[in-house]
């Protein structure tokens, strides 16, 4: 965000590279570098190191650039705790051949607690800089938690390499470069600042800033404050941004190229100025439910094995943790096994002990972790001597108790205080309350009154009752097969019906209850998916978000729906409260953020239940038919890709094909979301 006066900022700048380490020498820098713009030098540029904390950021050093655009600044007195980062602002850039400062110059490139000892500042380091701190920086202020800044600092040489200012290693390995237009969405980012920077045409900085500007919300003054809008603001007209690529810059005679400073660029304007990237490895294939720990690490369930064919995979999945950054922590084929953890499903929690609850379909087990991966529970899990079926979700509640349910059996598991040893089967089947209720459970939540909301997949309800008398349960209407629910600060309950609320979903539900009640739950699902994989938003054939007040009653305009809803399976509530759903459906699915019953936080003319995202939803980062999706402490939207070719998961796959089944890794939006403590243990506990 930006500051509302006319007074331009100075910008976080990036450390170059360029210079020597004189770490030996009394008084020497800890850092050198040099700040560039369009890949040459910016003389006479005011460079500032900062370091960031929960508090106001404080000034460590300031300097200015020679006439090569290098620098030299020590880190003396910054708070071990901190995150240490660089603004470069103003300046004479060598590639404007006019000449003279340029104070709309405002670069930044973060260096976290362990900078290196050459750093570029440059139009990159500052893209990646401010979209994984888009929730934590403000103007040219940096201030979270210790958590929150170690997260975001983290990210940043995922996109670009401090040391040359380059690109960085996620960004370019071979899942996210010719994969995905996330490098394309970055570079043609850099070429747009880098017009400003070096004012390739006179008025190209007020061109970029008017483009720039936030719905109702004054223009950026220099570019730091651009990227900052366009990052927090990403769906705002990207068109208008793109179009400035070719009036910034010609088509060169030699190569028939655009004569930018930076490739690849884009060719066809993006729907949204998202920079997602993919991760995968540690045994992850096919996750189903995440959670994040209380040091921002995610633990997922899968579904499937790595190497694995077809069906034969499904349900022998294990466990996998990554860490802040993406890297994963399991081991690298198998992910952490043991203790009953055969078949992930969506059920994954994670106590006040950060001990990892991960529920199963092919063991009919609860399995726990602790925090380095060691199973807690028995080799076949927590079975209650194979009382079980299959089970689904799992949830910590504030008072430290853990609820589970079965689908296949409609069990009801309670573990007072998340002891292991006194876990109970509180009811079964249909004849005692809520079991009574329950048809397919799926996957459940706890209010701020201390009741437990369960979805039903082969229903058009969700069940509701006192944790403390579990058989006073009551039903409420929602679309047919409601899956995941999410529960904002107001005490609403976001649900998604993963078939709609229009005939054709009835249809098909009606058909899945069949197929649950003479074939069993695993192939009632695969007619689920099945069905799903060909759904499309805002049809008769999509799927829908209920949302219901407290009291159970529907929220005025609820069900919604839209053309970014294909087939809605899990919803999570972000700091504002807005609600962002995952899409299992089409090869392809987008992610969707919805405005929240508190539109403060929506843009002008946005209401309860509409799309902020694009009409289709944020795409790109690999996407594929997901599952769930969470929000980490710095804002970061992780998306889990549950199947990636459905020919290759149903009947007999092509052999070329046959281990394609199983969703290929996680997607990691930066930015995006208002962030979330972790881990979520009753409804989601903003910064």
């Amino acid at each position: 965000m930006h500051s509302q006066t006319p007074a331009v900022k100075l910008t976080l700048a990036a450390l170059a590279i360029s210079g020597v380490f004189l770490a030996s020498r009394a008084f020497a820098a800890d850092i050198t570098g040099h700040v560039m713009g369009g890949g040459a030098p910016i003389a006479q540029s005011t460079v500032t190191l900062w370091a960031a904390t929960s508090d106001a950021p404080k000034q460590l050093a300031q300097t200015k650039t020679d006439n090569e655009g290098r620098f030299e600044v020590s880190t003396a007195g910054a708070p071990d705790d901190s995150s240490l980062y660089l603004t470069a602002g103003g300046g004479i850039p060598a590639r404007n051949k006019a000449g003279g400062d340029n104070p709309a110059i405002a670069l930044l490139a973060v260096v976290g607690r362990k900078p290196p000892a050459r750093v570029v500042i440059n139009e990159f380091t500052t893209i990646a800089s401010v979209w994984t701190h888009a929730q934590l920086i403000d103007g040219m202020t940096i201030k979270g938690a210790q958590l929150q800044l170690s997260i975001a600092a983290g990210n940043v040489s995922n996109f670009v390499d401090p040391e040359t200012g380059g690109w960085g290693g996620a960004i370019q390995d071979p899942l996210n470069s010719s994969q995905t237009p996330t490098m394309a969405n970055f570079a043609t980012l850099a070429d747009l600042l880098s017009a400003c920077v070096t004012r390739v045409k006179a008025d190209a900085c007020s061109s970029l800033f008017e483009a720039a500007t936030p719905p109702g919300w004054s223009a950026p003054t220099n570019t730091l404050n651009a990227a900052e809008d366009i990052a927090l603001f990403p769906w705002h007209h990207p068109d208008k941004l793109f179009a400035l690529l070719r009036q910034f810059y010609s088509v060169s005679p030699a190569n028939h190229m655009l004569e930018v400073p930076y490739m690849p660029y884009l060719n066809w304007a993006p729907s949204a100025w998202v920079l997602p990237l993919e991760f995968t490895g540690g045994g992850y294939v096919a996750g189903g439910k995440c959670m994040f720990d209380s040091d921002g690490n995610l633990w997922v369930g899968d579904n499937f094995t790595v190497g694995w064919r077809g069906q034969d995979s499904l349900w022998q999945g294990h466990a996998t943790k990554f860490a802040p950054n993406g890297k994963p922590l399991s081991p690298i084929t198998t992910g952490f096994t043991g203790g009953g953890m055969e078949g992930g499903t969506f059920g994954a929690a994670v106590d006040t002990k950060d001990n990892a609850w991960l529920t199963t379909y092919g063991g009919k087990s609860i399995a726990v972790f602790d925090k380095n991966g060691k199973p807690l529970t028995p080799p076949d899990g927590i079975t209650f001597n194979g009382q079980l079926g299959l089970m689904q979700g799992v949830i910590v509640t504030p008072s430290g108790d853990v609820w589970v349910i079965g689908a296949s059996k409609s069990q009801l598991v309670y573990f007072p205080k998340g002891d292991l040893t006194k876990g109970r089967i509180v009811c079964e089947g249909d004849k005692v309350e809520p079991c009574k209720s329950f048809l397919g459970p799926f996957h459940l939540g706890i209010d701020q009154q201390d009741r437990i909301w369960v979805t039903n997949a082969f229903a058009g309800h969700v069940t509701r009752f006192p944790a403390s008398d579990p058989s006073k349960a009551e039903k409420f209407s929602v679309g047919s097969s409601p899956s995941g629910l999410a529960i904002d600060s107001q005490g609403n309950v976001w649900v998604t019906n993963r078939l709609g609320n229009g005939p054709l979903g009835l249809a098909h539900l009606a058909d899945m209850g069949i197929r649950a009640k003479t074939e069993g739950v695993v192939p009632a699902m695969d007619y689920l998916t099945k069905t799903m994989s060909t759904q499309q938003g805002a049809t008769d054939g999509g799927g829908s978000v209920t949302l219901l007040r407290p009291d159970g009653t529907q929220y005025p305009g609820s069900p919604f729906t839209g053309g970014g809803l294909p087939g809605p399976w899990a919803a999570v509530v972000d700091g504002n409260d807005n609600v962002w759903i995952s899409n299992f459906a089409m090869p392809s699915s987008p992610i969707v953020e919805l405005c929240g019953v508190r539109t403060e936080h929506c843009p002008p003319g946005v209401h309860t239940g509409d799309q902020i995202s694009p009409t289709g939803g944020y795409v790109g980062g690999g996407l594929q038919m997901q599952t769930d999706l969470g929000i980490d402490p710095a804002g970061n939207v992780w998306v889990m890709n549950n199947w990636q070719d459905i020919d290759s998961c149903i009947g007999t796959p092509k052999e070329a094909l046959s281990t394609r089944c199983g969703g290929q890794g996680v997607t990691i939006f930066y930015g995006m979301a208002k962030p979330v403590r972790a881990p979520q243990i009753g409804p989601a506990r903003p910064y």
